[in-house]
């Protein structure tokens, strides 16, 4: 039983690594005043240029290292549509994923010959979870990520950038520039968090983010847009994940065993939908 209990707990640490790393980032995007919607997007943008790197390399650092880049190229993308341009953040975020799975799927098609999936990779190859740098990545994400937003001087402006533009201009602070580094840092996070998926899969799978980009959106929210809270919300929805995993035992239809943690999540956020978020943010 104990054994049991211990393995159970590690695929929970493990499921959670996605969400931790891509909620965290988005309370970033949020708490400046950006609807980050496109997180899951970024999350394929990352897994697909891990895998493409470390195809290519045989290293996992370049794929890393490749996962940042394209996360980053289309957190700006998404940055310069709602920002510079001004257009709906939602509807901008929702069209950054079509293009962003559209691209992947051109991609596998292109350089493997296939629409479904990536040749296998070797992945990061370590004896325990708590060796990957992935991994550490995540814990190390929550701290910092709460001392650069409510200890320092970038997280107060960009905190006044999401709460009201007009008030945190007139102080002097960029709101443009304050917002790019959220969507950017949102970005990143959200590509190793991809990277992540793609090293433990040790191949890219059509739409592998299968919809973990909004639940990571629903952590940050329930999280009351803070690392810490991101991170409390994240083990939740992974021990969702979990319990889908060791429930599908043949007398629960798995259809039904497999939208436990979607349901889990509406049920959760019809529950804060009276909440409100920052005054600034969408616009």
């Amino acid at each position: 039983m104990g054994a049991e209990l211990i393995v159970i707990l590690l695929q929970i640490l493990r499921i959670a690594v996605p969400y931790v790393l891509t909620s965290v980032g988005a309370t970033f995007s949020e708490r400046g005043g950006v609807v980050n919607l496109a997180l899951e997007g970024l999350m394929l943008a990352g897994a697909f240029g891990a895998a493409y790197g470390q195809y290519r390399t045989g290293s996992a650092l370049a794929g890393i290292a490749l996962a940042l880049f394209s996360g980053f190229a289309v957190a700006l993308l998404f940055a310069i549509i709602t920002i510079t341009l001004k257009a709906d953040q939602i509807v901008a975020g929702i069209a950054v994923n079509i293009l962003v799975m559209g691209a992947t799927r051109f991609g596998l098609t292109l350089l493997y010959g296939s629409s479904m999936n990536s040749e296998r990779i070797a992945g990061i190859d370590v004896p325990f979870l708590f060796l990957d740098p992935l991994f550490l990545a995540s814990i190390f994400s929550v701290p910092v990520g709460h001392f650069l937003l409510f200890k320092t001087p970038y997280g107060l402006r960009l905190r006044a950038a999401g709460q009201s533009a007009e008030t945190a201009e007139s102080a002097g602070i960029n709101v443009d520039f304050m917002r790019y580094s959220g969507v950017l840092i949102s970005g990143g996070l959200a590509a190793l968090a991809g990277a992540f998926l793609v090293f433990q899969q040790h191949t890219f799978t059509d739409n592998m983010s299968a919809g973990r980009g909004y639940i990571a959106l629903s952590a940050m929210i329930i999280g009351k847009w803070t690392p810490l809270g991101a991170v409390a919300a994240s083990l939740m929805f992974a021990a969702a994940e979990s319990m889908e995993i060791w429930f599908q035992t043949g007398w629960i239809p798995s259809q039904l065993v497999q939208t436990m943690p979607y349901v889990i999540t509406l049920i959760v956020l019809a529950g804060l939908g009276r909440r409100r978020g920052k005054r600034a943010e969408g616009r």
